[in-house]
């Protein structure tokens, strides 16, 4: 650059511009004549030494500018040339010493005379100025930091040389222009108390009309030197003013932070990997997750690539021939329009094969393979524009922390994707298929294994026929998710059936699993052992009986049933809590409800009214208004119009809904006698049944098995059990004979030996119906059995063994 300094004022004067003036500091001047005597002494001198000019002027330099501590004056040094003398103390006028520089140059008086021009300056200030010029020069030659003039129009006025070094612009190009038209792909990335600035401009004219100085502002921009690679800098403003406080420019100065910049958005990258990659446990998220963060920041497009095993949850293999791959995901930016696309194929497949990073020629296409515990799950390719920098040693490390994590978000996805499938289809194996068909009753039933990360819940439902045309309803859940809470639903869906086959009433069944759980979840014995997941399950048992219409049920810290009137009013059930199942000791209440004529009745688990959005109490008033309608056809319809209100949305947890519309069998299907307890009320009872029987027009076979039942079990009910003794008979499907007394000894099935008079009874029974039992109540117990409206099979079989008719 031209020198910027020019006589007593330094100047700063680019092409076309207005200068920019420097003052220089002012030094003290005096003439002396060729003896040394003062001639002259300017006002400067005056200030300087304290002396007026009457006193000086006359006078020998010797005197006036001895040296204050050694007496020395100033003719020994000179000798006839221009000569330099100090710091040295001299003496002012008042007494006190100041330490001064001075500098003799020879001066033609005129007429043959010569003098001498002193020049003396303050030494501190001297040193100061030295220090200033030479610091201006470094700036302006110097530095590595860029330095920018601009006038309070952010037109640009001076640069120095580290801005035409690097951007390539002679300050003749840059004066007099705004930065966005010498820089027109340069941009503001921000300041640093986060305040969004548009453009440089807009930085410049803020600080020269507040005076507030702008520090650490980012600004991103190629250069005409290197138009291919963007560089950033860190850049701060502060105004200029003149001696009098008004503006006349604003200076910027910036340093090139590139590197750094780069650096610290390599570790950012990685940061915000840590946060939004592996968020969800699905293959294809996690795979978009990492695509969404690498475009645009690190490449102008991602794709990623996994083998066809990996998605089903499969372990995968090593394949020598050629891989079976599946797209994944897909990114790309649209401003690069010339991404190396047709280079992606090589690479990849060039990876795989090698099962190491690969790049094209132009270290452009970067292909890393994914890599989790040891074995590969697919690859991923970045790719850039090809008038982008190359990947470099640095981001290909960058790119393989990046796939390293990923990788492993992928495999706990496809570990999750495993365990889900194996759990959703042991839950399935372990739920019913269908359900079974009851006299008396309409089923409907949905359920909806949870989507979320935590996998497939324990939630089971059942419908169990039971005794005297009555059906057993069940509904819980198993705390936790998984195969294990599977595993543990079917377990106990297993138990309770086998419990409800006993014809148990609802609250001494909870009791028995209650206590079941409690034994089998006690307290481990080592620290290996894993607490039983059936501890804290909840459980609701109701068993419906269509002869009578009353329903009897008891829970186990499960939500309480809703009941839906045949006019639409929905309510939940006053039914007692009871605790959970697993702790043990704590009684279970029943409640015994009488059901209208088609009403219905529906059973759920709280992923149907519960999530992170909605309390479970909301949930419930949901649930009530979803079934608060009259009684409209299917109850299928109604299951689905449920499911939709409440869980739009895939569920969080698993949601069973169970619905059960009731009716009563016809009073003219059920038969029922009191016995009075004598032996002559046998033939009584064998009479009333032919009649009955008769009535309903069932065949002779099955009439003749129905008396025979009906002799030996009133035979038994009055010999062994006592009054009162009750016969009924049911006309469903088949036929139902059921014998009550009041007695609580349990009959059992004995072979007589054949010599035995007696004991044959109950083996007959059994023998010629389907099925038979025993169930107790409070006044006694009830034997049931079930005979074929078609006998003749049975008739066979009991002919054919060691009895005859």
């Amino acid at each position: 650059m031209t020198s910027m300094f020019k006589g007593r004022d330094q100047q700063v004067r680019p092409h076309g511009t207005t200068p920019l003036t420097i003052p220089a500091p002012v030094g003290a001047t005096a003439v002396l004549d060729q003896h040394l005597r003062f001639t002259g002494w300017s006002r400067e001198a005056e200030e300087l030494f304290g002396l007026v000019s009457e006193e000086v002027l006359g006078r020998s330099a010797d005197a006036v500018l001895a040296d204050a501590e050694t007496g020395a004056g100033v003719s020994a040094a000179g000798g006839g040339a221009a000569w330099s003398l100090g710091p040295r103390p001299v003496r002012r006028g008042d007494g006190r010493p100041v330490s001064v520089s001075l500098s003799l140059t020879p001066l033609a008086l005129g007429a043959d005379a010569t003098g001498w021009l002193l020049t003396a300056m303050d030494a501190e200030l001297a040193h100061r100025e030295t220090v200033r010029r030479a610091l201006l020069d470094g700036l302006d030659r110097e530095a590595p930091v860029q330095l920018v003039v601009y006038d309070t129009d952010a037109r640009v006025h001076w640069i120095n040389s580290a801005i035409e070094k690097q951007f390539g612009i002679p300050l003749e190009d840059a004066a007099d222009r705004f930065v966005k038209d010498i820089l027109p792909q340069g941009e503001v990335l921000a300041e640093a108390d986060g305040t969004v600035t548009t453009s440089v401009e807009e930085i410049v004219q803020r600080v020269a009309r507040t005076g507030a100085p702008v520090v650490d502002v980012r600004y991103r921009s190629t250069t005409p030197l290197d138009p291919h690679r963007e560089r950033v800098w860190s850049c701060s403003y502060f105004r200029l003013q003149d001696g009098e406080g008004r503006p006349i420019g604003v200076c910027e100065a910036a340093l090139d932070i590139t590197d750094r910049y780069v650096a610290r958005q390599r570790l950012a990258l990685l940061s915000r990997a840590s946060g939004s990659i592996g968020r969800t446990l699905d293959i294809r998220r996690t795979a978009g997750e990492l695509a969404e963060l690498a475009v645009p920041e690190f490449a102008d497009a991602v794709t990623v690539d996994v083998f066809e095993a990996v998605l089903s949850g499969q372990e995968p293999q090593h394949f020598d021939t050629r891989p079976t791959l599946c797209r994944v995901a897909h990114r790309d930016h649209a401003a690069a329009k010339d991404t190396a696309y047709d280079e992606l194929d090589t690479v990849r497949l060039r990876c795989l094969a090698e099962n190491t990073p690969a790049t094209d020629a132009a270290a452009r296409v970067l292909a890393l393979p994914l890599k989790a515990r040891g074995a590969t799950l697919g690859v991923v390719a970045f790719a850039r524009s090809r008038h982008a920098d190359p990947f470099e040693q640095e981001e290909i490390q960058l790119a393989e922390e990046l796939v390293s994590r990923t990788a492993v978000c992928l495999d706990n996805a496809r570990r999750y994707t495993r365990e889900h499938a194996t759990a959703l289809t042991l839950q399935r194996d372990l739920l019913p298929r269908t359900l079974p068909q009851q006299p008396g009753v309409e089923v409907a039933h949905r359920y909806l294994p949870a989507a979320g990360p935590a996998g497939v819940g324990g939630d089971w439902y059942d419908v169990i026929p039971l005794s005297g045309a009555r059906v057993g309803l069940v509904v819980g859940d198993v705390a936790g998710h998984g195969t294990g809470a599977a595993a543990t639903m079917g377990r106990m869906r297993t138990t309770v059936a086998a419990l409800a086959a006993l014809d148990l009433a609802p609250d001494e069944l909870l009791a028995r699993l209650d206590d079941l759980v409690a034994r089998t979840g006690a307290p481990p014995s080592g620290p290996a052992e894993a607490e039983d997941q059936a501890l804290g399950v909840t459980c609701l048992y109701a068993i419906y009986d269509p002869v009578s219409r009353h329903c009897v049920m008891a829970r186990a810290g499960h939500l309480p049933p809703v009941l839906v009137t045949p006019d639409g009013h929905a309510e939940l059930v006053d039914l007692p809590a009871g605790p959970p199942l697993g702790l043990g000791g704590l009684p279970f209440e029943c409640a015994d409800i009488e059901l209208p004529e088609g009403a219905t009745l529906a059973l759920y688990t709280d992923g149907l009214v519960e999530n992170r959005q909605t309390d479970i109490d909301a949930g419930v008033r949901s649930l009530c208004t979803a079934l608060a309608r009259p009684a409209d056809g299917r109850l299928d319809k109604t299951c689905d119009r449920v499911i939709t209100r409440l869980l739009p949305q895939a569920p969080e947890d698993d949601a069973a809904l169970l619905l059960l519309r009731v009716h009563a069998l016809a009073e003219n299907l059920v038969a029922t006698w009191d016995m009075a307890p004598d032996a002559a009320e046998v033939a009584r009872a064998r009479s009333l049944s032919r009649d009955q029987l008769a009535a309903w027009g069932v065949d002779e076979e099955a009439s003749f098995v129905v008396e025979l039942v009906v002799s030996e079990l009133v035979t038994n009910a009055i010999r062994y059990g006592g009054a009162p003794v009750c016969l009924r008979l049911i006309r469903e499907r088949g036929l139902i004979v059921e014998v009550s007394d009041g007695g609580h000894t349990s009959p059992h099935l004995r072979r007589a030996a054949m010599e035995d008079e007696g004991g044959r009874g109950l083996f007959l029974v059994a023998q010629l119906t389907r099925s038979w039992g025993t169930r107790y109540t409070s006044r006694g117990k009830t034997i049931w059995t079930e005979v074929p409206l078609s006998p003749a099979k049975l008739l066979a079989t009991f002919v054919g063994g060691q009895f005859e008719l």
